[in-house]
């Protein structure tokens, strides 16, 4: 039996999956993300209760998987660490979102644009941002 090839994280995280990620209370809730800087990247606004969660524990985990169940292929990568608000990056938003939804702006739902484009401090006086989450365990 031949063996698979080696486990490539980077190349793992680099497709559009969706990741799972976890705070206090507990809650567990499925989102899109951006693997960037070596930190799981994930953007937000008001009408989550993310950010109120990380300010209140920044703890989190995360898990990103696949199970294919014609090949049988399972991977996953499962992280812990301390999440931090940060105000909102356009440039990598857009790179999360062209991810899931592709280059073209133009085909986008209007919520996705606005959400990209609007002033934050006007339409988000919670604070929309980003959550990076640094790689502290990999396992």
């Amino acid at each position: 039996m031949t063996q698979p090839p080696p486990f490539d994280v980077d190349a793992f995280l680099a497709q559009p999956l969706t990741a799972r990620v976890a705070t206090s209370g507990p809650t567990v809730r499925p989102t899109w993300y951006l693997w960037e800087d070596g930190a799981v990247w994930i953007l937000t606004g008001p009408w989550a209760t993310l950010p109120a969660r990380v300010r209140a524990d920044p703890a989190i985990a995360i898990v990103i998987d696949v199970c294919d169940l014609a090949t049988g292929l399972v991977q996953q990568v499962i992280a812990r660490g301390r999440a931090e608000l940060l105000p909102f990056d356009v440039a990598r938003g857009r790179r999360k979102l062209s991810r899931y939804l592709g280059q073209d702006e133009t085909w986008w739902d209007r919520r996705f644009r606005h959400y990209l484009h609007d002033d934050p401090a006007h339409t988000a006086p919670c604070g929309c941002g980003s959550v990076p989450i640094p790689w502290l365990h990999k396992t």
